[in-house]
């Protein structure tokens, strides 16, 4: 797994993830542990609310605030390729909502992406109940 492959970016926030080679670590290992090959791009952009609800609007026709959006870009069976937004104002929100730490949320959001890009979906009751038993799974499995 080219875990240089896997880039942090910010776009109108000065957030920056801490612990990103254990964070690519933790991906690689989740990509690999869902039976994904490879791994040729994966951006993770972190943003603020207002600029994750414009790209709501503008490519999914939602006008509503959420903590993440996933644009899978895969084009091969078996490679992870995707662009992965979150907004750092949801984290920071959600975190406080649900008692965790922001870098649970932070994490927990990051690997709700990857799952994403992976294959899984949270539409329907019991797929988001699939996803969150993946979500902890995986945030188990974090050694750091």
């Amino acid at each position: 797994m080219a875990l240089k492959d896997i880039s942090f970016f910010s776009e109108d926030t000065d957030f920056t993830p801490k612990e990103k080679q254990k964070i690519r670590e933790w991906i690689g290992s989740t990509i690999e542990s869902e039976g994904y090959k490879r791994l040729s791009e994966l951006n993770f952009i972190f943003c603020s609310d207002e600029r994750l609800l414009d790209i709501n609007k503008q490519y999914l026709n939602h006008d509503t605030y959420t903590d993440i959006i996933t644009f899978d870009a895969s084009e091969d069976e078996g490679v992870i390729t995707g662009d992965v937004f979150i907004s750092i104002d949801r984290v920071r929100e959600n975190s406080e909502k649900f008692n965790v730490t922001e870098r649970d949320e932070l994490h927990r959001v990051i690997i709700h992406g990857v799952l994403h890009l992976c294959g899984y979906v949270d539409k329907k009751k019991e797929d988001k109940l699939l996803m969150t038993t993946k979500e902890n799974e995986y945030l188990e499995k974090r050694a750091f």
